[in-house]
């Protein structure tokens, strides 16, 4: 079977650690009309969750050298790679007696569809036309693409399996049934958890957008370029969340919901008004839609 070894780097650990809190990237390419993409603000993990990321990547490095010490037919290598791995593993469960998933790596893949609403709203109806017509290799490659996202996919260790399968190897290559506690091995690599976590583009920049807003809403003494800029900056959202819209993400009526909110922040932030509650209530509709964007959960 072949084995690849989750790649894991000082910055992957970083962002492993940080994943959890750290809005999505928005390094992605603009068209002239998308707003300029908030810089990511750094984010420190706390010592202990860097102590066990790198703990748990050990783990993993030390099953894999388990393995290629038993391709060698080194007993005694595997052994000693296999003690390690448990030491390890121990050591996270300690700290984290309750944790489910140990976190080993992490990815972001970014697709970004350069495309008008009309455009999207086009492809979909042709795509629509095509199932209802049976044709669904064309419907497939005609939607192929029309995805504005931010994918971060993180791979975990279940720890109620894992470290078992650990202690068996070592058991099996202690009894010098090498064939056997590489089958265990590789079995137990392909338990990893890979989960993912899709922040919308569109949503995103329209959130960036209606904080701005916001942050000038607030102004004390308000200037008319203050108010010009909150209505572009409105404008910019309706435009974010009709190509979400477009694209499917979330629900119909939460969307929906977007948008009228955005007409109900240009109302009260007329006139030099803050619009404190209303800004409050998109916050919360905007997580409900990332919410309802996600994949389905694998039983």
């Amino acid at each position: 079977m072949k084995r690849t070894l989750l790649a894991t780097t000082a910055s992957s650990l970083l962002l492993l650690a940080a994943c959890s809190k750290e809005a999505p990237s928005n390094t992605v390419a603009e068209n002239a009309t998308t707003p300029p993409a908030a810089a990511a603000t750094p984010v420190t993990p706390s010592t202990d969750r860097r102590t066990l990321i790198q703990d748990a990547v050990a783990a993993l490095q030390q099953t894999e050298n388990a393995l290629a010490a038993l391709d060698r037919k080194d007993g005694k290598a595997a052994t000693a790679a296999l003690e390690a791995a448990t030491g390890k593993l121990e050591i996270v469960l300690a700290r984290n007696p309750h944790l489910a998933l140990a976190p080993v790596d992490v990815t972001v893949i970014t697709h970004d569809v350069l495309a008008s609403v009309d455009a999207v709203e086009t492809l979909r109806k042709s795509a629509k036309a095509a199932l209802d017509d049976g044709r669904i290799q064309e419907a497939r490659h005609l939607i192929d693409g029309l995805a504005s996202e931010s994918v971060v996919r993180v791979s975990n260790i279940p720890l109620a399996t894992y470290p078992a399968a650990i202690k068996s190897a070592a058991a099996l290559v202690a009894q010098n049934r090498l064939d056997a506690a590489k089958t265990v091995l590789e079995t137990a690599l392909g338990t990893i958890v890979v989960e993912d976590v899709i922040h919308p583009l569109p949503l995103t920049r329209a959130s960036v957008a209606i904080e701005e807003a916001r942050t000038l809403a607030a102004k004390a003494n308000r200037s008319a370029a203050d108010d010009a800029r909150i209505q572009r900056l409105l404008a910019t959202a309706r435009e974010q969340l009709r190509l979400g819209q477009a694209l499917g993400y979330a629900t119909k009526d939460q969307m929906k919901d977007l948008l009228k909110t955005v007409d109900d922040i240009e109302d009260s932030t007329k006139n030099k008004g803050a619009g404190t509650n209303v800004f409050d209530k998109i916050r919360n509709l905007f997580k409900q839609a990332n919410e309802a964007s996600q994949p389905p959960r694998k039983s």
